[in-house]
């Protein structure tokens, strides 16, 4: 019975590996040309329906892998570790899927090694240094908007430059390695972390780790948030492993890959001086000191300093897209006004309700900041990045792994039904060339489902430190 179950474990894991080789050989196709040519190009018929069967091949694996977690013979954490890199292969070795960020982050990193301010200068520089090629590999949407990442990573992006010149094949798969790297500390530290809360570190391991969300937008985009979550992940768990400060320099170190992992600092400081209030004046400064310090290392070994912060910052609010709620909302309200003879800009409404989400979010910080403890740290800070990305000004799939790679190893969370299916929801979200499938004419629905999500998450959802019991996953 025992081999038969693990057969079956290992049969999901070849449907896996399918489903991911398929996307890797269709998408090289379908992208022919775009924005470069790639080492691999074969010539395959049906290419977008093998690309989406792929997908989909993919996700009812990670589901059937997830069905066999807890039987006797199921998926243990190795295991599924195994299967995830198996999994991963493929598309490290594709070309930059999903998105066309990666030759950004390479744009900025040139900008920096020729001895420029890719925080005072944007990629169209690059047109007149000689540069055509990377720059025509760049978004156009994106080629005159400065570098809105961490000096860390553009150091890193600079490093990779150097040493892939003009070959783009060999810039992108050099910077997939630095993704791998993000997700190898998240298959490290996940399933401790769930240890640490009690949690089933195998299933954690399968939410946060192998999902077909890290698989596809973290790995075959090559997405910086891949490196800042597992640097995250990495310093919230030594935290609670009673290294504080350890996990307070690992947070700061991934607030300079992107700038959000900064409540990881916050959240981490306040829970350890309300564990040991004779010493708060202390763990405050100590606090204070260890961060700075890594902000003043890391812009000394890169040159830069901090005019990164301001970019991060508005930069995303020039996107506008229909599976951000701020735009949804903002979308449909002018379209109901216009219904009815009242006109108003859907832009200015998106603005407006883009700025009460984000007034609303900076309240809820300030709220489960004043309430976090060593014990609901987790949950608290998981809860409010997942927030901060549904009411910031641009919900990526991919900024979800912020939040969720926290709210994993949590045991509440470990039995949410539909997270799975959202998971999988958001996989079909983002054509191959980084386009949304959904129009913002698609608003109204995408509201709805919004609406169906947040009603079951709030039901269903609740940890029982918010239902009135002393504590969660103490």
């Amino acid at each position: 019975m025992r081999a038969g179950r693990s057969h079956v474990g290992w049969a999901w894991a070849g449907l896996g590996l399918a489903g991911s080789l398929a996307v890797a050989l269709t998408s090289a196709d379908i992208l022919h040309g775009k924005p470069v040519v790639w080492w691999f190009d074969p010539d395959l018929p049906a290419r977008t329906l093998l690309f989406y069967g792929g997908i989909a091949a993919l996700c009812a694996a990670w589901l059937g892998l997830g069905r066999t977690i807890g039987r006797p013979g199921g998926a243990s954490v190795r295991r599924l570790l195994v299967v995830g890199a198996l999994w991963c292969v493929p598309v490290v070795l594709a070309p930059a899927l999903f998105s066309r960020d990666m030759y950004s982050y390479l744009a900025d990193g040139a900008i920096l090694h020729l001895g420029l301010n890719p925080y005072d200068q944007s990629p169209a520089v690059l047109a007149h240094l000689h540069q055509t090629q990377l720059f025509d590999a760049v978004s156009p949407f994106w080629r005159h908007t400065t570098a809105p990442y961490g000096p860390a990573f553009v150091g890193i992006a600079s490093l990779i430059s150097a040493v892939a010149g003009s070959n783009l094949v060999a810039g992108v798969l050099l910077l997939r390695l630095v993704e791998v790297v993000g997700v190898g500390l998240l298959a490290v530290f996940v399933p401790r972390l769930a240890r640490v809360l009690g949690a089933d570190p195998a299933r954690a391991t399968w939410l946060a780790v192998i999902s077909p969300l890290v698989v596809l937008e973290l790995v075959g985009a090559g997405h910086n948030d891949a490196l800042m979550a597992g640097l995250l992940l990495a310093g919230v768990t030594l935290a609670l492993e009673r290294r504080p400060l350890l996990g307070i320099a690992l947070c700061a170190l991934a607030a300079t890959v992107k700038l959000p992992a900064a409540a990881g600092v916050l959240f981490i400081a306040i829970a350890w001086a309300r564990e040991e209030p004779q010493r708060a004046a202390k763990i405050v400064a100590l606090s204070a000191l260890v961060t700075a310090a890594v902000a003043f290392a890391v812009s000394a070994v890169t040159g830069l300093g901090l005019d990164w912060i301001a970019g991060s910052l508005s930069t995303p609010a020039r996107v506008r897209i229909a599976i951000t709620p701020s735009t949804a909302l903002g979308y449909s309200a002018a379209a109901v006004l216009h219904a009815l003879d009242l006109s108003m800009s859907a832009r200015g409404l998106e603005h407006a309700v883009g700025t009460i989400g984000l007034v609303l979010t900076t309240a809820l910080g300030v709220a489960l900041a004043y309430r976090v403890r060593r014990s609901n740290l987790v949950w608290y800070l998981g809860l409010l990045l997942l927030v901060s990305v549904l009411s910031g000004p641009a919900a990526w799939p991919w900024y979800a792994i912020w939040g969720l790679a926290l709210v994993a190893c949590c045991p509440e969370a470990q039995r949410w039904r539909w997270l799975p299916l959202v998971i999988v929801a958001s996989s079909f979200l983002i054509r191959a060339d980084g386009q949304v499938i959904l129009h913002r004419q698609a608003a109204p629905l995408v509201l709805a489902l919004y609406a169906i999500v947040a009603v079951i998450a709030w039901r269903r959802a609740m940890p029982p430190s918010m239902r009135g019991t002393p504590e969660f996953a103490r």
